[in-house]
């Protein structure tokens, strides 16, 4: 039989390993920066809460700047008729000439998929857009939607499936994301304009308050602070280690596959198919295979 002492100190040590990987919650992480009350950290930390009435919307945003990472998050949606509505949920830098990498969730009248809207931004520059379905319903229980951001490529997934992916085409004069630091923003906000089928359908305020729900923050990511990255100068090396394998990640055949199976049968724009947008040409990178 195993020694008192023994079993204590397996007891400290398991909780000592449960402590290092729960650590991290949404008051160590994030900020609420607007909403006047209407944003709320609940169960410790462990789940944040964004509403939007007729009279304001609310939003949060990352205490760390990251510099690459893979970045996972678990929203649910606002559920019921949330037309009129957006959740957006992006990585962005500051300034004129700014870096973006969007998630943005489109509402709409109740039993009506929701529009999983994705942009990426490099110096400024936009309009790239890829919209898609959901193969679920996104108010029902929490998903999960990761963005992985590495010198080479820019991931888009959902539960785990790549549904949209972004090379790095600098070679072709193509801009990518890859000096300017960014943040992770999320806001809850009423874009009735424009949202749900071009602004013919209007948000129901006699539905308010819409509330969206976000648990199980991850980053595993090259924190940048004071004009330097946690990522070690030898990062090749601790990448072929494992310890920063997302650095050089790509997708393997499987999830090409799986990527392919979403483009396929989910995807219903694509800015690269927009002859009409872009008359005089589409833009070099959807010329590429």
């Amino acid at each position: 039989m195993a020694s008192l002492a023994s079993v204590l100190g397996l007891f400290v040590l398991i909780l000592s390993i449960f402590i290092a990987t729960s650590a991290g919650n949404f008051y160590q992480d994030f900020g609420i920066t607007w909403g006047d009350g209407r944003a709320k950290i609940l169960n410790n930390g462990e789940l944040l809460t964004l509403s939007l009435d007729k009279a304001s919307g609310s939003g949060f945003q990352s205490n760390n700047e990251y510099l690459f990472g893979k970045i996972d998050m678990q929203l649910k949606l606002v559920p019921g008729n949330s037309a009129g509505t957006v959740t957006a949920y992006y990585l962005s830098s500051k300034g004129s000439n700014w870096d973006e990498i969007d998630f943005e969730f489109l509402g709409n009248l109740s039993g009506d998929p929701y529009i999983l809207h994705t942009n990426v931004f490099s110096q400024g520059k936009g309009n790239r857009e890829q919209q898609f379905y959901l193969w679920f319903d996104p108010t029902a229980d929490f998903h999960t939607y990761s963005i992985l951001w590495n010198p080479q490529r820019i991931v888009f997934s959902v539960d785990g499936t790549p549904i949209r992916e972004f090379k790095n085409k600098e070679s072709m004069g193509v801009p990518f994301p890859k000096n300017q630091p960014m943040r992770i923003y999320s806001s809850l906000w009423n874009a009735d304009d424009w949202a749900t089928r071009g602004g013919l359908v209007k948000t129901d305020w006699s539905q308010a308050p819409f509330t969206a729900s976000y648990r199980n923050f991850n980053a595993n990511a090259c924190v940048w602070s004071s004009g330097s990255s946690s990522c070690s100068s030898n990062s090749a090396s601790s990448s072929a280690s494992g310890n920063n394998a997302w650095l050089s990640e790509e997708l393997d055949s499987t999830s090409q596959q799986r990527l392919q199976w979403v483009q396929k049968n989910y995807m219903i724009y694509n800015y690269c198919s927009d002859t009409k947008r872009f008359p005089q040409g589409l833009p070099t990178e959807c010329n590429m295979s």
